[in-house]
């Protein structure tokens, strides 16, 4: 009897250490192996923080059954001593496509889709929440191999297309298993983001903002149609609904759409998972407002090739800062206190991950971060800690086998086990060679370096600082190494190195010269001393330099705080009644003007000397395309439901040159794509401060509306000819049609909202919709229209069109003929906002003339002069200066029209737009009269704090050129010490105008 057992035993052991799987891989007949195995005396890590020293791990049916300092073995287990050898959880990366290929494109035929090309699901294509990643899923070997050989056991698999893109797959990295034993979840999260499906052509949405009101709008559609509004079935909303319970995964993939995402999570009380893009250490405080959790890609931008000076002159500071630092941003996100996960999705190779991981430790980030980040933390954010991330009794058995601390670069991944099956990435067994060596052979020494994975070694040799070619090999415990020696006169002659490997240690075998003959050769190994020192050179760190607010040229380190202030001997330009003040005094105190008047004195205040000096309100630009991540929404012809408010970009230097040009204040219009644009944003160009903080308080609400050539799409080719309206008379009837639907669609809400409560409840509720409430703000006067608009037929024609539903449009902007009606602008209650002179750059503005703001101003329209160009708008006051000499404009009616007219068009002329005791201290102080070429805004000031100083200005522009310089040479070191490095490119700021059409994230 007990010989049978013993054979039943060794043919157990046989199966587990040949194959768990003995018949073809797959839904057949297997086998199926209850053996137990033992790992034995190794540090175990069955979490990142519950460590046991020579431990026992026990697994049985790809699970783990016991895990401690004193388990018990049954009789039936293989015991596997790992003596002085670690275990740890297996990795897991919950944002992957692993094993799903990418949707094919469909053709086209270059003309724009604007309907849905589906029938029974959601009216945009591109949201997917019926996608199911788990019907797409191939099991993908080679890549499969990648990722165990980075230490991944498990991937959160999903269909990387589409906005909306449907559920995830928990995938077991199991090579010796079915997809039906691998998939250890069908359904483990849904996943969004802010990007077009590729297997789409419908136009809409065609910005970043109209992704953003898309979703905004199907939350709303979907909370509706649970709600059993709908009449018809919608298969898209009922996935969404019914994925609302799966952790959501939201892609951003940059620090401001990590805020974009987490405040339309906030909006829907939807707690995002964010998919960052590396960068968030630039924002960190406002990352850390989000309470979000985040999923980290690995990957760090390369050094620089910066050995050409005139190219290395062209790349932009922030893309240097962000080589500088980006390894930081693990570190400063625990510090945090941040919840992350890391992703190897982001890596061009898979290999690059573990590199890269090491770089962030060695930047600073704890270790027990980091496993946690790859294993505990997105085991949790899936809702699936009970069964991986760790090895408690009954998860799944994934772990690691190593020789050592697995985050220490010279430690070596021995196996990958998932579900308890061995896949092996570098032989247990294998004696490892790897390290420095000092060679001796026939009296010369030579520096060696054996690197590389432990069965597929790479030799470095040098003899003094001469770089010798060689090549090394280690196969079946035989080391070999070649080289062509120093002063050989034939290339062809090797000298062969040859050992059989017994030990780790000192080397020693036999060598065969280039002439033939034997030698003895011997290689001793550095000590850890020696290694230490080496390793600690061989990884210093670059100088780390400081974050600054936006992380670029002309960034502060601390934002500027209020001050009190005092102007004296100012030649003050009121933009008031009072006029021009010589030789006055401007008290400027709790961001306010506190007073104004001759021999002022205020306690504790800053005395700027003003004498000679001018000081004025700070310029408003009425029409700006500035400081926004989007401009146009063309995917439709109304876009109402977007808002330039998503897409704020902080970062624009756009905004440092306007506070250099006295501007201080600006409305962010939509563009004109489409007769009914987006909504606007008002912000004050407080330089370094986050998006929220540049939007003005309690402003009014505003949206683009347009006329002309754009909007009818005359220039933008023979394919765009199928989008309504491609005639002006076509642009009047978008507005009838939208207005017609916006006064039914409120009337229907007003109905039913002072229904009875019984009445209601019978009754089916409207759906809301964002693009209706908003062009029904403007029937309600809630809403003020600036439309851009050339022709004097057309300015009438809306005019009309707006009496008709009985509101009034607030401005005119451009308005080149405004000159031609200026009788009728006033009459109907507009504004003007127009350029100074710019006439004939198109067919439509063939009648302007330069006196347009002087006839439209004696008409007693209020007008202002707008940029629409981020290059004019630092110059707002010499253009202002020019209706002095077109049309005798008056030198103080000259400056109001970038003061406190634009104010008043845009209902703000209570707070801002002049220097009047009680308003903002929005102020600039000029070096001369503010409309003169000579003119220098010397410092600009909003409310109480100064953003601009032209001095501290060009002390920056030196500490910029220092800073590069530094860099420069950072980079230069790392060349020299072998790092790889990335050709240089020079990265410009994209400038919007009107008619600018990117999808930009």
């Amino acid at each position: 009897m007990k010989l049978k057992l013993c054979l039943l035993a060794l043919f157990c052991f046989c199966i587990t250490v040949s194959a768990q799987e003995y018949f073809p891989k797959n839904d057949g007949v297997k086998t199926k192996n209850s053996n137990y195995t033992a790992f034995k005396n190794a540090k175990i890590y069955v979490s990142p923080t519950k460590i046991l020293d020579n431990g026992t791990l026990l697994i049985q049916n790809g699970k783990v059954v016991a895990v401690g300092n004193s388990v018990s073995i049954p009789e039936n287990a293989v015991s596997i001593d790992l003596n002085g050898k670690y275990i740890y959880p297996s990795f897991i990366d919950m944002y992957s496509d692993f094993g799903i290929a990418e949707p094919k494109k469909p053709q086209s035929d270059n003309s724009p889709q604007y309907d849905a090309s589906r029938e029974g699901y959601y009216w945009n294509d591109h949201i997917m929440p019926e996608n199911n990643a788990v019907e797409n899923f191939a099991f993908d070997k080679k890549k499969a191999e990648e990722l165990l050989k980075a230490g991944f056991g498990v991937v959160n698999s999903h269909i990387s297309d589409g906005i909306v893109r449907g559920t995830s797959s928990l995938i077991a990295l199991n090579n010796d298993a079915s997809n039906s034993k691998r998939i250890i979840t069908q359904k483990a999260s849904q996943v969004l983001s802010f990007e077009k499906s590729n297997a789409s052509r419908q136009a809409y949405p065609t910005s970043l903002m109209g992704a953003i009101a898309l979703l905004r709008q199907m939350y709303y559609d979907a909370e509706w149609y649970q709600n059993g509004n709908a009449d018809g079935k919608d298969l898209s909303l009922e996935a969404l609904n019914n994925n609302k319970s799966l952790p959501q995964i939201f892609v951003a993939n940059d620090k401001y759409n990590d805020i974009r995402a987490d405040k339309l999570g906030d909006e829907f009380k939807l707690n995002y998972i964010i998919k960052g893009g590396g960068n968030e250490f630039e924002r960190i405080e406002e990352i850390t407002e989000t309470n979000a959790s985040y999923i980290i890609p690995l990957d760090f931008p390369e050094a620089y090739d910066v050995t050409d000076p005139y190219i290395a002159n062209k790349i932009a500071l922030e893309e240097m800062l962000l080589w500088n630092q980006a390894p930081t941003n693990p570190k400063v996100l625990a510090d945090n206190n941040i919840t992350f996960a890391f992703t190897a999705s982001d890596n061009k190779k898979t290999t690059d991950f573990k590199s890269n991981l090491l770089k962030a430790i060695a930047y600073g980030l704890d270790k027990t971060k980091a496993l946690e980040a790859l294993t505990t933390t997105p085991a949790t954010l899936l809702n699936k800690a009970d069964e991986i991330g760790s090895l408690e009794k009954g998860h799944y058995a994934n772990f690691l086998i190593t020789s050592g601390d697995i985050f220490e670069k010279e430690t070596t991944l021995y196996e990958n086990w998932v579900q308890g099956s061995k896949y092996v990435v570098n032989n247990i067994n294998i004696i490892d060679v790897r390290g420095d060596y000092t060679l001796t052979l026939n009296g010369n020494s030579y520096t060696l370096k054996i690197d590389g994975e432990p069965e597929k070694i790479k030799s470095t040799l040098k003899q003094g600082t001469t770089k010798i070619a060689s090549n090394a090999s280690y196969n079946n415990g035989w080391l070999t190494l070649f080289y062509n020696p120093e002063g050989a006169t034939n290339k062809d002659e090797f000298i062969r190195l040859s050992t059989k490997v017994a030990t780790e240690g000192n080397l020693s075998g036999t060598a065969v010269l280039t002439n033939g003959n034997n030698a003895t050769w011997t290689a001793v190994k550095k000590s850890s001393e020696e290694k230490e020192t080496d390793k600690k050179e061989d990884n210093e760190l670059p100088k780390l330099l400081p974050v600054t607010y936006p992380n670029k040229a002309y960034g502060v380190k601390t934002l500027p705080t209020q001050q009190t202030i005092l102007f004296k001997n100012a030649t003050v330009w009121t933009s008031e009644d009072a006029g021009v003040l010589e030789n006055t005094d401007v008290l400027i105190k709790n961001g306010k003007i506190a007073k104004i008047g001759k021999d002022l004195s205020g306690s504790g205040a800053t005395v700027i000397d003003a004498t000679g000096k001018h000081l004025t309100a700070g310029i408003i630009d009425e029409h700006s395309h500035i400081a926004a991540a989007a401009i146009n929404e063309a995917g439709h012809n109304s876009s109402a439901e977007v808002t330039i408010e998503d897409v704020v970009n902080p970062d624009d230097s756009n905004i440092y040159r306007n506070l250099s040009g006295g501007v201080t204040t600006i409305q962010i219009l939509h563009g004109s794509a489409n007769p009914i644009g987006g909504r606007s944003a008002i912000i004050k160009l407080k330089w370094g401060e986050d998006a929220d903080n540049l939007l003005l308080k309690d402003r009014p609400k505003f949206i683009k509306f347009a006329l002309g050539e754009n909007v009818k799409q005359s220039n933008w080719g023979s394919n765009n000819t199928i989008r309504f309206p491609q005639t002006r008379m076509g642009v009047e009837q978008v507005f009838t049609d939208y207005f017609q639907r916006a006064k039914e669609y409120d009337e229907q809400w007003k109905a039913f909202n002072n229904s009875s409560s019984s009445k209601k409840s019978k009754s089916k509720a409207p759906r809301y919709d964002v693009e209706m409430e908003t062009l029904a703000e403007i029937l309600n006067k809630e809403r003020f229209i600036s439309c851009h608009s050339y022709v004097q037929s057309e300015i009438n024609m809306l005019m009309k069109v707006a009496d008709k539903f009985d509101f009034n449009i607030n401005t005119f902007t451009h308005i080149l003929e405004g000159y031609k009606v200026a009788d009728k602008m006033k009459e109907h209650g507009v504004g003007g906002s127009t350029f100074s002179d710019w006439w004939a750059y198109k067919y439509e503005v063939n009648d302007a003339i330069p006196y347009n703001a002087a006839i439209m101003h004696n008409q007693g329209i209020t007008v202002a002069i707008n940029s629409d160009d981020a290059e004019m708008s630092r110059r707002l006051n010499q253009e202002a200066a020019k209706t002095v000499k077109y049309g005798g404009m008056s030198e103080e009616e000259a400056w109001k029209f970038v003061t406190i007219n634009p104010a008043k068009l845009l209902h703000l002329d209570d707070r801002i737009g002049s220097i009047k005791e009680g308003k903002d201290a929005d102020v600039v102080l000029w070096s001369n009269h503010p409309m003169s070429v000579y003119a220098v805004a010397e410092k600009t000031i909003i409310e109480g704090a100064v953003y601009y100083d032209y001095e501290k200005m060009q002390q920056v522009e030196k500490e910029v050129q220092q800073t590069k310089n530094e860099l420069i040479n950072m980079m230069i070191r790392e060349k020299n010490k072998g790092v790889k490095t990335q050709a240089p490119k020079v990265k410009e700021e994209e400038e919007f105008h009107c008619d600018t059409l990117i999808y930009q994230l």
